[in-house]
């Protein structure tokens, strides 16, 4: 780190791992806030963060002039009013996905980024997960050769999550595909582009608590004629997965963010598949120490910045266009116009 780097962490929640990330790196903490006073306390004395530094009011990071940058991991109804306060505050932000979930949010979201000359990056996790980065890896090197389909999924059970409905998670807003199957649409995204049309069904027998679809399964049309898919369900029976695969014309590619290997088939001169290849992988589903890394280069001018407001925008647009088309029964093409 060529210079001191303060930040401060709101929502201690989901934001504890960011909070850790930030330690890692060697960033000072500037303060870190929760309205759960409990909670604060117990990390703050976990990281020594002394109690002048703990605050029950994001304000109190709002108006501190000595920290840089903020990492919300606040409830996504409050990102577009948080962002914009604190770009005009003059710091950088990194905001936990989705970056909002309205249109009108995520327009009034890039807007302020777009005229602001600090950095806005959305925490699309999932683009730090060892094993999607291994296989992004092999994708960019043509070793599988031209994609022509890719799948993944977003398989987590929210019944335990919805326990209390007055939680902001409960918002019908935040439907399924948005709040948790954003994390398998961005992944694709990254690996093949922008789907330029969506077709969806949904289904609701899982979760009676809410009243969006809790499985819902979408074919995705993208650029240089490769087609997709993406399973969301958030009542699932099972373990939590992101089971992603990618065919090429040279080979296939199996991972997911939670083993700690993954498979890559290649053929042979005779076109046929080869015996598959183990690749052993660190299980790291949610890398906070490499995402606030590069988060920092970006603030230090060491590297572009990838997943910009305006990224994080069109991920929740494709979103957008699969919850549409399930509930229309017809195809969708998103809206990238921000």
């Amino acid at each position: 780190m060529e210079k001191k780097f303060t930040v401060g962490i709101i929502g201690l929640s989901v934001g504890r791992i960011h909070l850790d990330g930030a330690v890692r790196y060697g960033a000072e903490i500037g303060g870190i806030c929760d309205l759960k006073e409990d909670f604060l306390e117990e990390m703050g004395e976990k990281y020594n963060i002394p109690a002048e530094k703990r605050f029950t009011d994001y304000r109190d990071i709002l108006n501190n002039k000595e920290i840089d940058a903020v990492i919300l991991a606040t409830p996504d109804q409050l990102h577009r009013q948080q962002i914009v306060e604190f770009l005009d505050a003059g710091k950088h932000v990194m905001c936990e996905k989705p970056l909002a979930l309205t249109r009108e949010d995520l327009g009034a979201i890039v807007d302020a980024a777009s005229k602001s000359d600090r950095k806005v990056m959305v925490g699309q996790i999932c683009r730090f997960t060892p094993a999607f980065v291994k296989a992004k890896e092999i994708i960019d090197a043509g070793t599988i050769g031209d994609i022509y389909y890719v799948e993944s999924e977003y398989a987590h059970d929210y019944m335990h999550i919805l326990a209390d409905m007055s939680i902001w998670r409960a918002d019908p807003l935040r439907h399924g595909v948005i709040g948790g199957g954003c994390h398998a649409v961005d992944l694709l995204r990254w690996y093949v582009g922008d789907p330029v049309e969506v077709f969806a069904y949904g289904t609701h027998k899982l979760l009676p608590q809410v009243d969006y679809d809790d499985a819902t399964i979408s074919v995705l049309k993208f650029p240089n004629d490769i087609i997709g898919k993406v399973f969301v369900s958030t009542g699932c029976k099972r373990d939590y997965t992101m089971r992603t695969l990618i065919y090429g014309t040279k080979g296939t590619i199996i991972c997911d963010n939670t083993s700690p290997t993954m498979r890559l088939y290649t053929v042979g001169e005779n076109g046929m598949a080869e015996e598959y290849e183990t690749i052993e992988v660190d299980v790291n589903n949610h890398n906070a120490a490499r995402e606030f890394e590069v988060f920092a280069d970006a603030v230090f001018g060491k590297a572009p910045l990838e997943m910009t407001a305006t990224e994080g925008a069109k991920t929740v647009a494709a979103c957008h266009a699969i919850v549409e088309s399930a509930k229309s029964g017809m195809p969708v093409k998103p809206d990238y116009n921000f």
